[in-house]
């Protein structure tokens, strides 16, 4: 039994370490993609876990295959495809660590899994939870291959988390965008978004959009991140909002809500209680391990390899709150 099976795409992020006099950049090679920043985290801080996706057979696809394997992430659910290239991504930074995305894409790997593909593996009646996010919805084959793997994992009763977890040059228009985003909200229990995100589609706080998705979406767990300030956490029956840790010298924010989201799931399955269940305490004990996870990892470049160990959170957490 896996405690989450995630969909979704892995690639490369190429970061800017720092640039030439005429402004190009020099980059550095990180694994990454969201659904795999979440799975790292969860790794890491105690889950079994397994991803399904698919990357070129080369040597970037050999090399993220390989890192989810030594991370202890299954990877019997990763197609390797000689037909396209793995995906890159390449990711400026400005002052504050904050970045942008530009993307090699057209196609890349991840946007080529099939229906076919996912309905031949087994994982996902053999997981507690199922989690995806918007990459895998921005066209086909791969957004048929996501809606059947969550059909798949709701007929099995799993939990369905998602992380809109928008990029907005992947999309054709911030329609598209939207109406993908909004069905994967109407699909899910548990939602990670950003406040930018929330902004992005209702015009609405954090808070107030945390009521709408609880109050008319039927999810039943809303994190609502607020970059550095931290996040505020909902369900229908308790609510708390909490702050990020101080002094933390942030370099590179790349997978932080993603790590955030998967050490958050972590100690909510580690909770074993169901979500209508939590209190405002078990609320603020996850969402404070989930923002110490989240903001140590923004101290270094990259997702995977920016999850930091469990002592280091459990010392973060002890110290902040």
């Amino acid at each position: 039994m896996f405690d989450v099976v995630a969909l979704g795409e892995l690639l490369i992020d190429f970061t800017c370490d720092k640039t030439d006099s005429a402004g190009y950049p020099t980059l550095s090679a990180h694994p990454g993609g969201a659904p795999d920043n979440f799975l790292a985290a969860m790794s890491a801080y105690g889950c079994k876990t397994a991803m399904i996706g698919k990357v070129g057979a080369d040597a970037f696809g050999r090399l993220l295959i390989g890192t989810l394997d030594r991370l202890g992430i299954d990877t019997r659910g990763v197609v390797v495809d000689p037909a396209y290239f793995t995906t890159l991504a390449f990711v400026t930074l400005d002052e504050t660590g904050n970045r942008e995305f530009s993307f090699a894409r057209k196609p890349g790997a991840d946007t080529q899994l099939t229906e076919a593909e996912v309905n031949a593996l087994p994982f996902l009646s053999e997981a507690r939870a199922f989690h995806f996010g918007t990459l895998s919805l921005t066209g086909e084959p791969a957004r048929s291959a996501t809606r059947a793997a969550v059909a798949r994992a709701k007929e099995a009763g799993c939990l369905i988390s998602f992380d809109p977890n928008l990029r907005r040059p992947l999309w054709d228009s911030e329609e598209s965008a939207r109406e993908q985003i909004e069905w994967g909200l109407r699909q899910s229990d548990i939602v990670k978004i950003s406040d930018e995100e929330i902004e992005f589609m209702w015009g609405l706080s954090p808070e107030e959009g945390a009521r709408k998705l609880l109050h008319e979406y039927g999810v039943k767990l809303v994190y609502a991140t607020l970059g550095p300030k931290g996040c505020y956490a909902a369900t229908k029956n308790a609510a708390t909002t909490v702050s990020s840790p101080k002094g933390i010298h942030v370099v590179d924010t790349t997978g932080a809500g993603d790590i955030f989201g998967g050490s958050a799931m972590s100690r909510f399955l580690k909770l074993n209680r169901a979500i209508d269940d939590l209190t405002e305490s078990d609320l603020q004990a996850i969402v404070r391990f989930g923002c110490c996870a989240a903001s140590l990892s923004t101290q270094t470049h990259g997702g995977i390899t920016s999850v930091v160990p469990l002592e280091q959170v459990e010392f973060c957490v002890s110290a902040s709150y």
